[in-house]
């Protein structure tokens, strides 16, 4: 297994393949919500800038949508685990 195939996890070309196939789904997502990269942009700016404003309460909020994405990705993860440790 060649460097670049265990860096991207498969080989060159089935990634770009899979890359493309899922950014033309995330394009499809995003024109259904009207939005842009730009939004996307602004959005994690606007992020940022509100973490630095608001100070202390920054990390409260921060660690509330740690915690509410957390809610989410963990139980997905180890159910997909599991899913695979069947194989």
């Amino acid at each position: 297994m060649s460097s670049i195939t265990r860096f991207l996890g498969d080989s060159p070309l089935r990634v770009a393949i899979k890359l493309i196939v899922v950014s033309f789904l995330v394009g499809i997502v995003m024109a259904t919500f009207g939005w842009s990269p730009w939004d996307v942009f602004y959005r994690i700016e606007d992020f940022f800038v509100g973490l630095w404003n608001m100070g202390f309460d920054a990390i409260y909020r921060f660690w509330t949508y740690f915690l509410l994405g957390a809610a989410v990705v963990i139980p997905i993860f180890i159910i997909l685990r599991v899913l695979s440790y069947r194989r």
